[in-house]
């Protein structure tokens, strides 16, 4: 493991944020059935704070070079010739996903996090904002950064994309069935992009692409319904 990367303070950390974003600060911390808009800012806020801010401030804290050690983590713009090209070549493929997605009745019934985000375009675009700065820029941070890019220098490639994949695919627990096993290919999928391109963003972009555009089209189904 890089010695950049304060895993001894950092790592027994991320145990507690994850468990309490699954009890007592994440999505079971509010009523499902309301779908309040506000409760799920909220959620967003404290997704960031617990799996951002808060590990970037050990990182500076505990790390002697802090520089080096955002950039063992992948969070750099990498090779950014090749994380581009990947993003452009997976928005056809995302697309893809977002609308098969959106067509699933299980993902219908769970997504989008808020129903109001589907009031309006306005209303919608807060959403979408939140959702990729506060949600899905932790979530890579984490599990394609903070997870992954230690391990694969302590160990190797398989290691390191199964065993991010597994945490990642158990924070899915709860989610609809079929975008468990989705997260299960995805874990591996954006692993290897982080691994080609040294960074964690390009993977990022892709994922919360899928995400937003298929809570998109599930609001454009769900106004278009009696």
């Amino acid at each position: 493991m890089s010695a950049d990367v304060p895993a001894s303070a950092l790592y027994p950390y991320l145990a507690v944020a994850l468990t309490l974003l699954a009890t007592v600060a994440g999505r079971p911390a509010f009523p499902r059935k309301t779908r309040g808009f506000r409760a799920v800012m909220l959620y967003f806020a404290s997704f960031f704070c617990l799996l951002f801010a808060l590990p970037c401030l050990i990182l500076l804290l505990f790390s002697g070079r802090p520089a080096e050690a955002f950039r063992a983590i992948g969070f750099s713009p990498g090779l950014a010739g090749r994380g581009l090209a990947v993003v452009a070549a997976s928005l056809l493929p995302a697309f893809l996903a977002a609308v098969a997605g959106s067509a699933d009745p299980l993902m219908r019934a769970f997504y989008p996090f808020s129903r109001a985000a589907c009031a309006g375009r306005s209303k919608f675009a807060l959403y979408g904002t939140a959702y990729i700065a506060l949600y899905y820029l932790p979530w890579e941070f984490v599990y394609r950064g903070v997870l992954f890019f230690p391990i694969l220098a302590a160990t190797n490639l398989p290691t390191a994309l199964a065993l991010q994949t597994i945490i990642s695919t158990l924070h899915h627990l709860g989610h609809p069935r079929t975008e468990i096993f989705a997260a299960l290919g995805a874990g591996f999928v954006f692993g290897l992009v982080a691994y080609w391109t040294r960074s964690f963003f390009y993977g990022m972009l892709i994922h919360a692409f899928v995400g937003v555009v298929t809570d998109a089209l599930i609001c454009r189904r769900l106004r278009r319904s009696p």
